[in-house]
């Protein structure tokens, strides 16, 4: 019975000298402090304690967590205090949580009631990015395959973390590009989504912004593709002039089999136009390509960018030839994005006599048969051939120099000027047996010799050729030519040589 008193007593002796104990053992002070710092380099992290801290215990049970892990360190003690440091300098925008389990104890063994747990940031403001919408939207049934998807956040988001954290279900390959400072984040399949099929897209909370924030919260959508059955088709295909208005061609249905008088034709196409091809929908460019045949003209380029488009426009890098006619023929096959293909067959018989493309042509010559008095004139046509050049030793004496004029008579396009240095370029005078010779000196386009221009002539441009010319005693053909490359003042050219035969 004795034996037990003290038994007793002992154990309330131990125990009263913990509830007597006036001070518990905790963590009376911590740097650096909740909240953000701006220069984690200079950062080091240190705690105060209460009473006398077992080292041991203290080290062993602490830690310091940033986004990518344990922080590793040195402990340095000085009394009560211990100060933490870390081997590499902390990081910026990164978060930090500070921790030291209730199992550390003083050097009586007195452990904390509590673990002291802290949390401080290098990251400048605590904003998590969220989003603010999406597209698809929930559900939504989509018709164009080649749908992009759109995630626009409150604040720009990492584009690494992107390709990362966002998954589909079925998987989809593609590539992520940003707009709107980064904010919007905006998916390109690299391939078309399949046919009604039902899609999942994910991200988890560690989709994290530019600065290394996560989103804190996952995100699911589901939308569903291939609702779309509608055969897309040719709307309008018009001719784009260069001043951009659109005029509308004319489809030929009699297709290749009717008669030529039959054929619906579209003329009035000018060296500049362009084609527009409109069509109900947007439709793949690659399609278009291979089905737009261009038959008796130049290959013809797009000017629309690759994609899906509900209108394409094509150029001529050479323009057709004037009074050409050839063919725009759209075949089958022009496909949407939910793959649904154009079955018909569009034709528009094109041709090109647009009065301002009309290369100039020489259309006429005439000169004086009394050069002294500028009186006797004469005029030669290009449709004439060998008609009668009435030079003789009366007006143009043999082996003498005589100052005359030639007037060359051009037919334009309609608000065309001749490219006068086309023709001092271009201008000869061929004889055969020397029947005579001239020697230009002067050109001109106004203030002409004889004001009044040959009768029936007057739409034409005229320019008059001053010179010297030499008569001999010998007869022949006296050829007056305009050499291939004639120009206009619209770029409008000819290649064709002119020739007007006449003789002596």
């Amino acid at each position: 019975m004795k034996k037990l008193c003290l038994l007793v007593l002992s154990v309330i002796c131990l125990f009263s000298c913990d509830i007597l104990r006036s001070t518990p053992f905790e963590v009376t002070s911590w740097s650096p402090g909740e909240g953000y710092h701006s220069s984690p380099e200079n950062l080091v992290v240190s705690l105060s304690f209460s009473l006398d801290p077992d080292r041991d215990s203290v080290e062993r049970r602490f830690s310091l967590n940033g986004n990518n892990g344990k922080v590793k360190g040195n402990f340095h003690w000085s009394g009560k205090k211990v100060t933490f440091v870390p081997v590499t300098p902390l990081e910026k925008n990164d978060d930090y949580s500070l921790s030291l389990s209730a199992e550390a104890h003083d050097t009586s063994g007195l452990s904390m009631d509590t673990a002291f747990e802290k949390n401080f940031t290098t990251r400048p403001g605590e904003e998590r990015p969220f989003l603010i919408s999406f597209s698809p939207s929930m559900y939504e049934e989509i018709d164009d395959l080649r749908t992009e998807v759109r995630l626009c956040f409150s604040i720009p988001v990492a584009l690494s973390s992107l390709y990362e954290n966002v998954t589909f279900n079925p998987s989809m390959a593609g590539s992520w590009r940003q707009e709107e400072d980064d904010k919007l984040a905006i998916f390109t399949p690299s391939v078309p989504w399949t046919k009604n099929k039902r899609y999942e897209i994910r991200y988890s909370t560690s989709l994290t912004d530019n600065k290394g924030m996560n989103t804190g919260n996952d995100f699911k959508s589901i939308f569903i593709t291939g609702t779309d059955k509608e055969i897309p088709f040719l709307l309008q295909a018009n001719r784009i002039t260069k001043d951009g208005e659109y005029i509308p061609l004319e489809r030929d249905t009699t297709g290749f089999t009717g008669a030529a008088e039959q054929f619906t034709e579209n003329s009035g196409w000018e060296k500049e136009d362009r084609l527009s091809l409109v069509f109900s929908e947007p439709v793949d460019s690659a399609s278009v390509k291979n089905s737009l045949i261009v038959e008796d003209a130049p290959s013809v380029f797009s000017e629309t960018t690759p994609g899906f488009n509900s209108e394409f426009i094509f150029y001529f890098d050479t323009a057709p030839s004037y009074k050409s006619r050839f063919v725009f023929r759209i075949k089958s096959g022009v496909k949407d994005g939910a793959g649904n293909e154009c079955k018909e067959e569009y034709i528009y018989r094109i041709f090109a006599n647009g009065e301002a493309s009309k290369p100039p042509r020489l259309a006429g010559l005439r000169m004086p048969m009394s050069p002294q008095d500028n009186n006797d004139l004469v005029f030669f046509g290009t449709d004439e051939i060998f008609m009668d050049l009435p030079i003789s030793d009366d007006n143009y004496p043999s082996k003498t120099s005589v100052r005359t004029w030639i007037e060359l008579y051009f037919d334009t396009a309609q608000g065309a000027s001749i490219n006068i240095f086309s023709v001092m370029e271009l201008f000869r005078i061929e004889t055969s047996n020397n029947v005579l010779t001239f020697f230009p000196n002067k050109i001109k386009t106004d203030n002409f010799t004889v004001s009044e221009p040959q009768e029936g002539f007057e739409k034409c441009e005229r320019v008059e050729i001053t010179g010297n010319l030499t008569n001999s005693i010998y007869f022949g053909i006296v050829n007056f030519i305009i050499g291939s490359g004639l120009k206009d003042s619209l770029g409008n050219k000819n290649e064709k040589t002119f020739r007007i035969s006449t003789i002596k």
